[in-house]
């Protein structure tokens, strides 16, 4: 047995205790945020019953209003229930279930991360958290720290950023990116073959030439790190690089392996971490600011960078595996 073999072996244990955790904490963060919306008094004198007259798109770098006129509350639940029904549809599939997944990792040392949506998803959100880091720590180092834009209202800032996973994934990852890898990679002209190629392009296209897809996918990702800069309530531009290193991750995400997974790591880079920031300024009655500070969120974090680390050290022992594998042959 090779060694690259027998540390990934080592690491299935701990690697495979870490993405249960964040599983877990995943998971409870569901029930916190209804509360959030529901029983906390985030928002001040505004509450679930607060009426919103226009519901905001953010498609592919351009913002469109809709006049849809609807109570915060109820839009919550709308996309709450979304993100729950994806939820389930990665713990389940696409080949694998969560938890035989998890025990191929545990047991075996084996990663097939493509045979379970929830494991990509783990995966590639830590090292999107160890990737922003990086870029946030070079950042302060140079004298240029990522500052965030003022919430007129933290309750209506909650409900923004559980919007955008599924306004900003559909608006550039599948326009900017799955219709172009349809147009560059489709073996023929079918309506359900369309379809399918944006649920899952990597499955249902033969990009065999990557080269081509990593173009659209590094393009989309510096567009969606300009968006973020010139949007309505604009970031610092010290958030370009942040953004577009998300993006291009996010990109690659759904081209590998389709709209799901992209979606889902975007709600864990928004709804997942704000919940857990705003319970804690809620319970203790500290600014948001000062929560993001608390203990059990510098816990969360160092689960994740390590999460992340060894998300890496996994890829890399990998590759050279099965490089080795490759010159024996």
């Amino acid at each position: 047995m090779s060694t690259q073999k027998k540390i990934l072996q080592l690491l299935g244990i701990p690697y495979g205790a870490l993405i249960s955790v964040i599983f877990g904490l995943m998971v409870f963060s569901f029930p916190i945020g209804a509360y959030l919306v529901f029983n906390s008094e985030i928002g001040d004198d505004i509450t679930y019953e607060y009426p919103m007259e226009k519901f905001g798109f953010f498609l592919a770098g351009i913002g469109f209003d809709a006049p849809i006129q609807f109570e915060l509350g109820d839009g919550f639940i709308f996309l709450w229930c979304i993100f729950l029904i994806l939820f389930a549809i990665a713990i389940l599939g696409p080949k694998k279930n969560f938890l035989n997944s998890l025990q191929s990792i545990i047991t075996k040392g084996e990663y097939q991360i493509q045979d379970n949506y929830m494991i990509a998803i783990i995966k590639w959100f830590s090292i999107l958290i160890v990737v922003s880091g990086v870029i946030i720590m070079v950042q302060e180092f140079t004298g240029m720290p990522l500052e965030q834009p003022e919430a007129p209202n933290h309750l209506l800032q909650f409900f923004n950023v559980t919007l955008a996973p599924i306004t900003e994934e559909f608006g550039f990852r599948v326009l900017l990116i799955g219709i172009p890898l349809f147009a560059l990679y489709s073996h023929e002209s079918s309506f359900g073959l369309f379809i399918k190629s944006l649920w899952r392009p990597w499955y249902n296209l033969h990009i065999f030439d990557s080269k081509k897809a990593l173009m659209v996918i590094i393009g989309v990702g510096i567009l969606f790190g300009v968006a973020h800069v010139i949007s309505g309530e604009a970031w610092d531009a010290t958030k370009f690089a942040q953004a577009t290193a998300g993006g291009i991750i996010l990109g690659w995400v759904y081209c590998r392996y389709g709209i799901v997974p992209a979606i889902l790591i975007h709600w864990a880079t928004n709804y997942f971490i704000f919940s857990y920031g705003y319970i804690i300024a809620e319970i203790n009655q500290i600014s948001i600011e000062s929560a993001f500070l608390d203990t059990l969120m510098n816990t969360i974090e160092f689960i994740l960078v390590i999460t992340g680390i060894i998300s890496v050290a996994v890829f890399v022992l990998k590759y050279v595996y099965l490089k080795k594998q490759m010159l024996k042959n």
